[in-house]
């Protein structure tokens, strides 16, 4: 077998996430309350892989003090700064020094791929092409890169066309051998600015390397919009099994599949899974709907919330209406004001969207 590392994207500025990422990681979102970044970390452990270099930019500092060394997932974690996002293709080339000579597997931290690597992985080892790239059919192939194959080869790449010839969309986990190195040296800029993977990967191919195609038996989501994230979210609940290690009183009801972690209280009010709450959350005299996360440290107080994501020490208070497909931030505090007149109030972060009835 040969030697395989990893490399992991968590730089980026997530602009299509703010304001969530005008303050947070957009890989550190929770999807059922577990960072984003954390299933892909999992991923990799679990494909065999310990040594990972994780490409950070300016969320550098609240990246590294989630991960850590990665001892807590069994990995050794060496950081790579990326002074601005530069495309794909430059994280590659500032890795170089950390790969040296070995075969690795970049994973872009903002996905998340049901079913892990591991199968991805292996074919790789047995096969040894120079790159392998992993495919997902989408009916919107237009917002990826796209792949066009010949047996199971790999013969041209686009990036975002106009006219995709294909549905098969770049997921966003790749595998390289040391040749990707001379590639990454031998492309210039994209209109955008950035050095495209696509175009090193095409370089690849137009100078006779062997790029190979393994296409996604499960389900993947780029949660890099709000829409998708909610989607993940909703997949990854579906796969969980209930369990309490909260306070739930008499008069509450639990339905369905309901994770309800340490030190959580629920008096009551309604719970009905698939949906977990986060340790230290209390829910009084609500309604806690399908496909929801709670993390850590929120009340909720007469309201009721359904296919939504609600952040750390936020609070949701006496609202008139049912919250849904919503993704409310850390320390926000959402209140239905009794005093007269009636009227909307609102402090809104920089690119929020507020939708009223």
């Amino acid at each position: 077998m040969i030697e395989i590392k990893a490399l992991v994207l968590a730089g980026g500025r997530g602009t299509r996430l703010r304001p969530i990422t005008h303050t947070s990681a957009k890989q550190l979102v929770p999807i059922a309350n577990k960072p984003i970044l954390f299933y892909g970390l999992e991923a990799i452990r679990s494909a065999g892989i310990v040594d990972v270099g994780i490409v950070v930019g300016e969320t550098a500092a609240e990246i590294e003090a989630a991960v850590g060394d990665g001892a807590e997932f069994g990995l050794r974690v060496t950081y790579l700064p990326q002074d601005a996002p530069r495309g794909l293709a430059h994280a590659v080339a500032i890795a170089e020094d950390f790969m040296g000579r070995e075969s690795f597997v970049m994973y872009l931290g903002d996905n998340l791929i049901m079913g892990g690597i591991t199968s991805f992985v292996n074919e790789f080892q047995k096969t040894k092409p120079n790159a392998q790239i992993l495919l997902a059919r989408v009916p919107n192939p237009s917002e990826f890169g796209v792949a066009e194959l010949a047996g199971g080869h790999v013969v041209r790449l686009e990036e975002k066309p106009e006219h995709p010839r294909t549905d098969l969309a770049l997921v966003g986990v790749y595998m390289f051998d040391e040749t990707v190195f001379e590639a990454v040296r031998s492309i210039t800029p994209s209109r955008r600015d950035e050095l495209e993977i696509t175009d090193a990967i095409q370089h690849m191919i137009d100078t006779k390397r062997t790029v190979r195609a393994h296409e996604v038996s499960g389900w993947w989501k780029d949660t890099g919009k709000l829409e998708d994230i909610l989607e993940a979210n909703r997949m990854v609940l579906e796969t969980l099994e209930g369990e309490n290690h909260g306070l739930v009183d008499a008069a509450s009801r639990i339905d369905g599949s309901v994770v309800i972690e340490d030190g959580a209280v629920i008096e009551g009010s309604v719970l009905r899974g698939p949906l977990i709450i986060g340790r230290g959350s209390r829910i009084e005299r609500s309604y806690i709907g399908p496909f929801t996360s709670i993390y850590h440290d929120v009340v909720i107080h007469n309201s009721e919330v359904e296919h939504s994501i609600v952040l750390e020490n936020s609070r949701i208070v006496n609202l008139g209406q049912r919250m849904e497909r919503s993704l409310v931030g850390k320390d926000v505090e959402i209140v239905k004001s009794g005093t007269m007149p009636r009227a909307y109030r609102f402090m809104v972060g920089d690119a929020s969207r507020i939708e009223v009835p």
